[in-house]
């Protein structure tokens, strides 16, 4: 992916991210950890993070399941993440992924009643929805994601959907997006006024 340059800072936010996604993923060894899930089984909804557990909102996406599950949630996560640091800045990205994440976290929970998930899926369609809404609608955003990128990005979001692909939480994928679509769309009509 070419991103423009506009701002001449590296993406620290974007290495982050991805260095404590993979450690993350490699210390749990590939599963879910009862500490850094939303909840615990049997337990009434968001009772731990009632209970002073907060950090349990956004850890869910740092697990990764699979070695192709972080390897593609990390692949999307440098070309996404490191194109909306750049444009927009580091600070932007860091809020955006903790909005995005934890929207996606909760939407998970709350409409599955269960805390058996994890990674950053839900963020990378969130990155997609806003940079697909940046670059269609605000000409100043200085890029714009190929059609086919957008158009097999939301083919695999059905096939997850069908169940094709195994357990997936597809509530993440959903919020992600529908967040990261609004967001972009609003931006963008903010930077066209």
């Amino acid at each position: 992916m070419n991103i423009p340059a506009r701002r001449s800072q590296y993406p620290f936010v974007t290495i982050a991210l991805i260095v404590i996604s993979v450690a993350i993923t490699l210390l749990t060894n590939f599963s879910l950890v009862p500490a850094l899930v939303i909840g615990l089984p049997g337990r009434a909804l968001f009772a731990d993070v009632l209970a002073g557990e907060v950090w349990r909102l956004a850890t869910p996406m740092f697990m990764h399941l699979s070695f192709l599950h972080i390897l593609f949630n990390m692949l999307w996560m440098w070309d996404l993440g490191r194109l909306v640091e750049i444009l927009k800045g580091s600070i932007f990205l860091g809020l955006f992924v903790l909005v995005t994440g934890i929207a996606s976290n909760i939407a998970q929970y709350v409409i599955t009643h269960s805390p058996g998930f994890g990674g950053m899926s839900g963020v990378v369609y969130a990155l997609l929805g806003y940079v697909w809404m940046q670059g269609k609608f605000n000409p100043r955003f200085g890029f714009e994601l190929h059609q086919a990128t957008v158009v097999m990005m939301l083919i695999w979001y059905v096939v997850c959907w069908t169940g094709l692909a195994g357990p997936i939480a597809n509530w993440a994928h959903t919020a992600g997006l529908l967040a990261g679509v609004a967001w972009g769309y609003l931006d963008a009509q903010r930077a066209r006024r």
